[in-house]
């Protein structure tokens, strides 16, 4: 498996303007690789190759004076640019003939000097060191400072310099794991849980109630949503008040502009965070885990929309799933459609559907009350087949017979009274 390791760098001002100088380059050369296919579509002749394109764009354009300035930047980064053309047209076609799963793409477009965020790559060829003081030596821009929160465990394949919207240096390394190894660090626990997403609503009976919380798991524990973005809208909108009063294309509104960025990137970092210290440590206390496969797209176009978004149900499950898939634990996603919030845990009669401020409610056929997201988060673990017995024989609820006042009911024979007590104990 592949995982990319971030550090941040601090580039002095001569580097900053050589990063900058790498960025442009990388950026000129896509749109260049970009226009060519373009033209040779509206003209009706064959895309050119990965080669015919690097010959022309990289090799013979240094050569003209109008793209000279190409050869102040290392060469991989520019082949990497290339590189990035052809797999952002490989997934359009594959989109296109319908072989691409996920929401469908677009054929790639230019790319702005604008664009918030900028990367380019260097792999292998490029030279590229970690000198023995700890910082990052990239070939024609020099020894880069590190932050280095933790060891790579291995040696990198590649390092991609990036370039946020706050205006932040990154080194993301891409690290090659191994299975085994990775699977011997976490034990394996036997334990296996169920987990339900909810939110916390901003609804007056649900707030005097703690509201629901961000994931409650199968043994009954709730984990409290932080709700990041809600608590720094304050320092948001007064940070995009100001912008919106500066004059376009001063020094003040790029300040300002800044000032916004930073703003919104403290809110994701410490969204990111949070997911992935409970990822972490549900895949280390638990071998199997079960979540519900949401519809998050359907769920952002509601009245929920900006807590949904606030939740951040769809990184957390991606981490889970990566992390599963890492140190050999199993992870599920049930059917989106599954009623884990109508049927009883216990007996397994579906009760209907509930209004969102319903947080309990007591089972018709066995006269259980269930916590609603509990009662949720083990039918969760249930419809997975994650829940065993002692012999070690899946769990769940069986079929119940159909009682006698519901419609379609033939009047099954039922044992006497004293039989059916002596058959519960």
């Amino acid at each position: 498996m592949q995982l990319r390791y971030a550090f941040r760098l601090y580039p002095e001002p001569g580097q900053e303007r050589a990063l900058a100088r790498a960025f442009g380059c990388a950026r000129v050369v896509f749109n260049d690789a970009v226009r060519a296919r373009r033209d040779a579509h509206e003209t009706g002749a064959p895309y050119p190759s990965a080669a015919v394109l690097s010959r022309a764009l990289v090799t013979e354009a240094k050569k003209r004076p109008e793209r000279s300035w190409l050869g102040e930047v290392s060469a991989v980064v520019l082949q990497q640019s290339l590189r990035d053309v052809e797999s952002a047209y490989r997934n359009f076609f594959a989109c296109l003939k319908g072989e691409r799963k996920g929401p469908k793409i677009a054929a790639p477009r230019f790319k702005s000097r604008k664009d918030t965020r900028q990367s380019i790559r260097f792999t292998a060829n490029a030279r590229w060191s970690i000198t023995p003081g700890g910082r990052l030596h990239l070939p024609k821009i020099g020894a880069v400072k590190v932050v280095w929160s933790r060891t790579l465990p291995t040696t990198p394949t590649s390092v991609t310099v990036i370039k946020d919207s706050a205006d932040r240096f990154f080194a993301s390394f891409v690290i090659d794991t191994d299975p085994d190894t990775d699977a011997a660090t976490v034990p394996d626990t036997g334990q296996s849980v169920g987990i339900d997403l909810g939110l916390t609503l901003p609804h007056a009976r649900l707030r005097s109630r703690g509201g629901t919380p961000i994931a409650v798991l199968s043994d009954g524990t709730k984990v409290s949503s932080p709700r990041f973005l809600r608590r720094a809208e304050k320092k948001l909108k007064k940070a995009q008040r100001e912008l919106s009063r500066k004059q376009k294309g001063s020094r003040n509104r790029d300040k300002a502009r800044l000032k916004v960025a930073r703003a919104h990137v403290q809110v994701a970092d410490a969204r990111r965070e949070f997911h992935h210290q409970l990822s972490s440590k549900l895949i280390r206390e638990n071998q199997a885990i079960a979540v519900e496969d949401l519809a998050v797209n359907g769920l952002a176009r509601t009245r929920l929309a900006k807590s949904v978004h606030d939740a951040g149900w769809s990184s957390f499950v991606n981490m889970l799933q990566y992390k599963a898939a890492r140190y050999g634990h199993t992870f599920v996603k049930i059917d989106r459609f599954e009623p884990t919030s109508q049927t009883c845990s216990v007996c397994g009669v579906k009760d209907g559907p509930k209004p969102l401020d319903v947080r309990e409610w007591t089972c018709a056929a066995c006269g259980t009350v269930h916590d609603r997201d509990v009662n949720a988060a083990t039918n969760v673990k249930t419809a997975a087949g994650l829940a065993v017995s002692a012999c070690g024989a899946p769990v769940g609820p069986g079929a119940i017979l159909a009682r006698r006042q519901e419609t379609g009911s033939h009047g099954i024979p039922t044992r006497s009274r004293a039989a059916q007590r002596h058959s519960t104990r």
